[in-house]
């Protein structure tokens, strides 16, 4: 019985240290997704303001 106990202990030790990493991982995973989403929001930015150049260069070609 002490044996199936410590066991036991073990295994549920084993568990919460998995727990642990797992929540670790899923943090980091977290702060590199805002991480992404903040890039792709900073691109889409300059995506736009290349287009406004583009559609602002094309007015300016006189029309035959």
């Amino acid at each position: 019985m002490d044996s199936e106990l410590k066991g036991l202990e073990q295994k549920i030790s084993q568990l919460l240290g998995f727990c642990q990493r797992l929540r670790e991982e899923n943090h980091t995973l977290r702060q590199q997704v805002v991480q992404e989403q903040n890039q792709n929001i900073h691109l889409n930015e300059k995506l736009d303001s290349a287009k406004q150049r583009l559609q602002s260069l094309l007015d300016q070609i006189p029309e035959s």
